[in-house]
């Protein structure tokens, strides 16, 4: 193998397609291959035809990569669907495997829990999460369970009725943390996996301020903190977590946002720097990176400050896998950005290379 294609990585990016009203004009999954050394991505090959992927994640164990089908309708049934794609690594080339129905219109999120036996996914506009079996070629069975969430909050355009935004399984892997936007809470479940079912758990769920609108979540490294985005309210709630029982306890919420600022911003993706000292946030509207300092005693956060992602609605953002890049996914400007971290302050410096993808939502690296 040659030095340069040692030296770099696959990135999988996750679109909006135009099949509902969040779409854009991409044909669908993009492969990526970024030098490790400089930051530069280059697009290597597109897979079309997969409606909305506008989430994706990577098997812990199989080559295999699965995808969200974000649409009312699919496949001559109502709601959304998942699709499962093997993974040539040295190439980066997906290859079909199948398609499930998520049992939810919208599905927005998904995640592979740690023994690679079962994805979970959030359905948004259906307001409800699923968990489907993964076969041993990593192809997706249909769900062998699924909750529909029930209630509303304060705001009457936005949470008039649930709506699950991720579902992510704790470190323990004993849990998933659902986030729910309509309803103002983040909602627990047992994993069994030995049914592939969704256990109520006690507590059921922990609340963010009202009309906050809670979107995506992030574990800090040791397991006992957790870190939520809140769409809405432009904000961070820190949550102490209990990880023998799944409960969670609001430590701090702070803004996304820097004073002063008052257009139109909603945030959307969270990540905790692999050593545990700094978490990010993705402002869309006011277009950055929110950077914080963690308190090593408590892991509440201190503002550092904003970095700008040179593009429009930073949607998603990802940490590369030896945590030297910060790469945001500007979906109205078609570009993906690579930022260096600095590993001592946490700030970002742009490296000036910038890739273009349409409407890049969603960013993940290849093992």
């Amino acid at each position: 193998m040659s030095a340069r294609i040692a030296d770099t990585r696959f990135i999988y990016v996750g679109t909006f397609t135009g099949a509902t009203e969040l779409g854009g004009g991409a044909e669908g999954i993009y492969v990526c291959r970024m030098d490790m050394t400089s930051g530069a991505i280059e697009l290597v090959h597109s897979v079309p035809d997969v409606p909305n992927p506008s989430f994706l994640t990577l098997h812990p164990e199989l080559p295999c990569l699965y995808a969200v089908n974000a649409v009312p309708e699919i496949d001559g049934h109502a709601g959304g669907a998942m699709s499962a794609y093997a993974v040539d690594h040295e190439t980066g080339v997906l290859t079909f495997l199948n398609r499930q129905p998520s049992q939810g219109a919208g599905p927005c999120h998904v995640s592979v829990e740690q023994t690679g036996q079962y994805a979970i996914t959030a359905n948004y506009t259906g307001g409800s999460v699923a968990i489907l079996p993964i076969e041993q070629d990593g192809s997706l069975g249909p769900p062998t369970d699924w909750v529909q969430h029930v209630g509303s909050s304060v705001n009457p355009d936005r949470q008039g009725e649930p709506h699950a935004h991720s579902f992510t399984p704790d470190p323990a892997n004993k849990f998933a943390l659902a986030c729910d936007l309509g309803l103002d809470q983040v909602l627990v479940y047992g994993l069994d996996l030995e049914q592939g079912a969704l256990r109520s758990n006690d507590p059921p769920f922990a609340t963010v301020h009202p009309g906050a609108g809670p979107r995506h979540l992030d574990f800090h490294p040791n397991g006992r903190v957790v870190y939520v985005i809140n769409e809405i309210g432009n904000t961070m709630t820190v949550f102490a977590y209990d990880q023998e029982r799944g409960a969670l306890s609001e430590l701090q919420t702070i803004p996304t946002l820097p004073p002063g600022f008052t257009e139109t911003s909603h945030t959307a993706d969270v990540h905790v720097h692999p050593n545990g000292r700094f978490v990010y946030g993705s402002n869309r509207g006011h277009d950055s990176i929110v950077i914080y300092a963690v308190n090593a005693a408590d892991g509440t956060l201190s503002l550092v400050g904003h970095q700008s992602t040179l593009g429009e609605v930073p949607r998603n953002f990802v940490i590369d896998p030896t945590s030297t890049f910060l790469l945001a996914a500007n979906q109205d400007t078609d570009t993906i950005v690579t930022f260096r971290i600095d590993a001592e302050t946490g700030t970002l410096t742009p490296t000036g290379h910038v890739a273009s993808v349409p409407t890049p939502v969603c960013l993940k690296f290849s093992p």
